[in-house]
């Protein structure tokens, strides 16, 4: 049985456009971008949003650069990390890094360029570390990070305009993260395709089930269907956001205007509860996306297509709205090819790393 954590259960397991094609969602989203560029001039304008990063985070820019931004407030908050890059010693390389921040296994492998969990891995021990590390190209840098042992994990979208004092949170998406149970009868394989919801999607999760596909869970036992808290990858996402508090979006106002000139962008954290989130405490940012990222909640499967749009649409004229702020400030926005490049860069990039787990 396929479980999503406790909201109320939909007739629809998915979605209209939960699975659709990439280019089909998006062609709309790239056409407003593109009006939005003619009626501002500039379409490469929302990468001044958060001036200071690559791109505003837009693409091809390094997790670690945005971290390394935060200041002494916002660094209790995020989760202890280091970088290394690949090549003849990794193992050692990984180490060291790892002792540099205190770091203790299990931790968290995944690539400093990347999106969507792409190369995400779990790690258990020196020598999944070293099996893990073979599997990316050399000369890439890596992110290792501790794992966040809180339950839950969700997505805050945070916009602050740059001549406002405090910022606002826009979206906040909960990402819970699918499982069955065995019933000592049925193969990982047949307890999928009875699932209203995994039976419509196996494609997204066979792959990474090869090794156990054919095996009788035993009674009771559970079996998470992924690690990484991403939609397309696996994980159900609930939206969240009528739970957002003041207390909430003062705390995350508070992190974000100790990371030096950000002002648009995703939070992406664990939590202890959905009471302690709401409260502003007990959670960890694993990771903060730019100009990138989405208001994720629209990929819960209660969200309508014109929603889904109204909200993209939403963010995205923030965006320039921002970008359009700083420029006047005496921010560039990244150059059009330039940014062309960055984003061809990290489309290889991305084709070269491991599944994630």
């Amino acid at each position: 049985m396929l479980s999503t954590s406790t909201h109320n259960k939909q007739p629809n397991p998915l979605s209209l456009f939960e699975f659709w094609p990439r280019w089909l969602f998006y062609t709309p989203v790239v056409a407003y971008w593109i009006l939005l560029g003619l009626r501002y001039r500039d379409v490469t304008l929302p990468t001044a949003a958060n001036p200071r990063i690559t791109t505003g985070g837009l693409c091809g820019e390094k997790k670690s650069d945005l971290l390394n931004m935060a200041g002494p407030y916002a660094k209790q908050w995020i989760a202890p990390y280091a970088t290394f890059t690949t090549g003849s010693n990794d193992l050692e390389l990984a180490l060291q890094a790892m002792h540099s921040k205190g770091l203790v296994f299990p931790v968290v492998v995944k690539p400093d360029i990347g999106c969507n969990g792409t190369g995400v891995k779990l790690v258990h021990s020196h020598s999944a570390l070293a099996d893990v590390c073979a599997t990316f190209p050399r000369n890439i840098d890596l992110v290792v990070q501790k794992l966040i042992t809180w339950p839950h994990e969700a997505g805050i979208f945070y916009i602050r305009q740059p001549d406002e004092p405090a910022g606002l949170l826009t979206s906040l998406t909960y990402k819970d993260i699918p499982f069955l149970i065995g019933n000592g009868r049925d193969t990982v394989l047949d307890l999928l395709k009875k699932d209203a919801r995994t039976s419509k999607v196996l494609h997204i999760y066979t792959p990474r089930l090869q090794h156990c596909l054919h095996t009788i869970p035993a009674q009771g036992k559970k079996l998470d269907l992924v690690f990484a808290g991403n939609h397309c990858k696996g994980a159900v996402f609930r939206n969240g956001t009528p739970d957002i508090t003041p207390e909430l979006t003062r705390q995350i106002d508070l992190i974000m205007q100790d990371i030096p000139d950000f002002y648009f962008g995703r939070i992406d954290l664990k939590f202890h509860s959905t009471e302690d989130l709401a409260r502003g405490e007990n959670f960890e940012i694993i990771e903060i996306n730019g100009v990138g990222a989405e208001a994720i909640h629209i990929w819960d499967s209660r969200t309508t297509l014109r929603e889904a749009y109204a909200t993209q649409f939403h963010h995205y004229r923030e965006s320039y709205r921002i970008g359009a702020k700083n420029k006047a400030a005496g921010w560039k926005p990244t150059n059009l090819w330039h940014g062309l490049r960055l984003w061809g860069e990290q489309k290889k990039l991305l084709a070269s790393y491991p599944l994630n787990d």
